[in-house]
């Protein structure tokens, strides 16, 4: 058997989708929810995949960064100016469109440094043997991207 928990973050962010033909070229932002699934085959000795605490220590400030922050793909040809404008608060995809796909693999990946970095211990570290199984990041109320190994 197999246990597993979900943590979500929610942020409001911006992009700019340079290769879209449509509206989305422009910029445009979203309330996302990032949605981020870890499993285990056993439960640590609190009877827990891990604490919930610990999930957000591991990739809260990296998703924070990303809060009221424009995405933009380093190829978009104002894409010097808009690191002018909002540098700290831009968040450069490099030659890719930063559409919720890649923005929910960029996050998967992140996580799974944060869990190869583990070097909480005690209350709040995530036990070896649990593994990110998704990352889901959704657009608007009735749209989402996922993102799994």
């Amino acid at each position: 058997m197999t246990y597993r928990i979900s943590k979500s973050f929610e942020i409001e962010s911006g992009h700019i989708l340079s290769k879209h033909p449509g509206k989305c070229r422009f910029p445009h932002g979203h309330s996302r929810r990032v949605e981020v699934v870890l499993a285990a085959d056993t439960l640590d000795a609190n009877d827990m995949v891990c604490d919930f605490k610990a999930v957000k220590l591991a990739i809260k400030e990296f998703i924070d960064g990303w809060d009221h922050a424009l995405a933009l793909n380093t190829d978009d040809p104002n894409f010097a100016f808009y690191q002018n404008q909002y540098s700290a608060r831009l968040i450069p995809f490099t030659h890719t469109d930063p559409t919720t796909e890649v923005m929910a693999r960029t996050i998967f990946a992140e996580l799974s440094l944060a869990l190869e970095k583990n070097s909480r211990t005690g209350d709040f570290a995530i036990p070896a043997g649990v593994k990110i199984e998704r990352v889901r990041v959704t657009e608007t109320s009735s749209s989402w991207a996922e993102y799994s190994v």
